[in-house]
């Protein structure tokens, strides 16, 4: 017999009502949670509170848009198809279904890119400083943010593992296996959590190199270690997770995957370009010869 979890939990808070829902509070919290990091790192350089609320807007407006749109492009389903005898309809056949937030689906490399124009112009309008200041200062926020969306995808039922015997497996009772066409309790790797656990620790990395390093005097270090830490969580987590599309069944590699080696590239070229710079300047000038 297979030791597992017996994950029962209903996405409503409260039955029979779609929302409010788990995923919306959970995706509330890690936004709170990263407004009170950044306040705390703008009042140590004596930035407002006004600047803040501004940058809040770029942050939440970035992140919902980007990650929805990022679903929607990268995952689909774009047209109304018919998978396993059952209609599942298209984004691009049903423009409406775009807007239904509340019902899943997010990308996060979606929401990285949207934030990323979002806070170039934040950084250019608002603050007029450098971007890689800003994005220095957003790291570890957006890492705690991550957390907890991942734990209301937990929550839902969704982006669930493969098969396994591990002891810590959960049987996710709200689970539709679309190859099935039936809802599925096998015991599965919780990728969710997986992940979740992986964006926690690299927030408290992201925290520590900010707050006892001084990794912020370098500019670019902090957030070219967030991309490694959280795109290279990401891909690895991959390999436990059902493919969320057709085509991840029959690729090397799947789609999140091939997503994520471009943004571990640049984050290994934003540390390396950081520690150079901090070194050139410790490297003192020789005197010319006479």
């Amino acid at each position: 017999m297979i030791l597992a979890i017996d994950w029962t939990v209903t996405p409503e808070l409260i039955d029979g009502w779609k929302t409010p829902n788990w995923y919306g509070l959970l995706f509330v919290t890690g936004l709170i949670i990263g407004y009170f990091v950044v306040k705390r790192m703008f009042k140590k350089e004596g930035i407002g509170e006004e600047t803040l609320d501004k940058l809040v807007m770029y942050m939440i407006i970035g992140t919902i848009v980007g990650a929805r749109l990022g679903h929607v492009f990268f995952y689909g389903p774009y047209f109304d198809e018919v998978i396993d005898g059952r209609l599942v309809e298209g984004y691009f056949s049903h423009p409406i279904n775009i807007l239904k937030v509340w019902e899943g689906g997010l990308a996060s490399h979606g929401a990285a890119i949207m934030i990323l124009i979002g806070l170039y112009i934040f950084s250019k309008k608002t603050v007029q400083k450098p971007f890689l200041w800003i994005l220095d200062r957003i790291s570890a926020p957006i890492a705690i943010g991550g957390t907890f969306i991942r734990l209301g995808n937990l929550v839902n039922h969704e982006i669930v593992g493969h098969p396994t015997d591990v002891p810590w497996a959960f049987k996710f009772h709200q689970y539709w296996n679309s190859s099935t066409k039936m809802y599925d309790a096998t015991p599965r790797h919780p990728a969710q959590l997986y992940e979740s656990i992986c964006y926690l620790l690299a927030f408290g990395i992201l925290m520590f190199l900010f707050w006892k390093k001084d990794a912020w005097k370098k500019p670019g270090l902090i957030f070219g270690s967030f991309l490694i830490l959280i795109f290279g969580a990401r891909f690895i987590v991959e390999f436990f997770k059902v493919g969320q599309t057709a085509r991840d069944e029959v690729l090397l590699i799947n789609t999140g995957q091939m997503l994520s080696i471009p943004f571990v590239l640049f984050g290994v070229y934003l540390v390396y370009s950081a520690l150079r710079k901090s070194d050139s300047k410790k490297t003192p000038e020789k005197e010319p010869l006479v």
